[in-house]
């Protein structure tokens, strides 16, 4: 369960901010959208490959 302490004189969208920041760095949505549906080990993989060769081409792009 996620706490947030509202400082005196805070803003509710502010607060509400922080919390958004804290909820998805808990990844609580992300894994659940991921549990809706079953995904095959290797379709996951293939996925993690795919992402890392984009990143490393856009870093390398970055960079040069």
């Amino acid at each position: 369960m996620l706490i947030i302490n509202v400082k005196e004189n805070e803003s509710i969208d502010k607060a509400l901010k922080r919390f958004k920041k804290k909820f998805e760095k808990t990844g609580v949505l992300k894994e659940l959208r991921a549990r809706t549906a079953f995904e095959k080990p290797s379709v996951r993989r293939r996925q993690e490959v795919l992402g890392a060769a984009y990143r490393q081409k856009m870093y390398a792009n970055d960079n040069y």
